[in-house]
This record gives structure tokens, C-alpha cells and sequence, in this order.
């Protein structure tokens, strides 16, 4: 008996560090500006996306993506600062909400580039060897997924 509950708990600890997986939908609302989500209005002319991005569910990864990528960076990264954190998302990704959360409390200057509004942040976010969100960009230093004790330690280490 005892197996089978522990069995029963491994598989259900496994499945929960998978990737989360989101249906996006995009729709054109009322004042004709593009929407997307995962749940549009009931009223609204909707289009089901297929995105071949997920959200990073378990724990962060944080390497030199410089190093991974096995090119130098496009820009100067002797003195990051906490203003050169770029953070890649999507609307609908939970551990972006977080990663926001996050940057607004410490009062971390970002930029945010949402994959899905445009072809040039699709680009981008490639470049850096995205596969997932968030993708979180410190200098040379990048973090895939979110995690705060790992997000402190980098800006720390950013910090000129």
C-alpha cells in the first residue's frame, strides 16, 4: 500500500514540474485593437492560436547565455545595471505575472517584450535561445523560468 501511494505521489510530483501549458486566443475587440488571451469575451470573433512556447513551471535555470550560444553580446555588458534587465513574456504566462510582481516591489527598472505582440520580440527572444517564459535577461546572465532568491542574486551580482 504503501508503494502505491508513493508511486501515486512521484507521478503526481512529476506532472507538476512539467512546463504549464496555456490556450491562447486572439480577437479583435470593439475598438478594433488586437487582444490576446486565454479567455476572450463570449461575444467576440476569436481565433485559437497554436504557440510553441510554454511557461517554465519548475525551478529557474539561470546559465551565461553568452557562453551557452557561443557568441558575444550584442551590446556592452562589462557594468550591467539593474535597467539592462530585459524580461521576455506572454500575456497569459503566470510566472510573468510573478516575475512583474516581483520587479514592481524591489522597483526594478525592465524592459518587457511580449513574444506574442510582434514578430520583432518573437526575433529577439530567439536570439537569446528562447524556448520558454519567462526568459529573463541580466547582462550576460539569463534565467529561464522565475525564481526570486535566484532574481535577487543576479542583480546583486549586476551591480556595478
Amino acid at each position: 500500500m504503501a508503494a502505491r501511494v508513493l508511486a501515486t505521489l512521484l507521478v503526481a510530483l512529476a506532472a507538476a514540474s512539467l512546463p504549464a501549458a496555456a490556450q491562447v486566443y486572439k480577437w479583435t475587440g470593439p475598438d478594433g485593437r488586437t487582444h490576446y488571451g486565454d479567455r476572450p469575451p463570449e461575444e467576440a470573433r476569436k481565433q485559437e492560436l497554436r504557440i510553441g512556447v510554454q511557461s517554465f513551471g519548475g525551478p529557474a535555470q539561470v546559465d551565461t547565455w553568452t557562453q551557452v550560444l557561443k557568441r558575444p553580446p550584442a551590446v556592452d555588458t562589462s557594468k550591467p545595471r539593474s535597467a539592462a534587465v530585459t524580461m521576455f513574456s506572454t500575456s497569459w504566462c503566470p510566472h510573468c505575472r510573478r516575475a512583474k510582481a516581483y520587479f514592481a516591489q524591489k522597483g526594478v527598472d525592465y524592459r518587457e517584450v511580449d513574444i506574442e505582440a510582434s514578430e520583432s520580440g518573437r526575433r529577439e527572444f530567439e536570439q537569446y535561445g528562447g524556448s520558454g517564459v519567462p526568459l529573463i535577461i541580466v547582462g550576460e546572465r539569463r534565467m529561464r523560468g522565475f525564481d526570486p532568491g535566484a532574481m535577487d542574486q543576479l542583480l546583486a551580482a549586476a551591480k556595478p
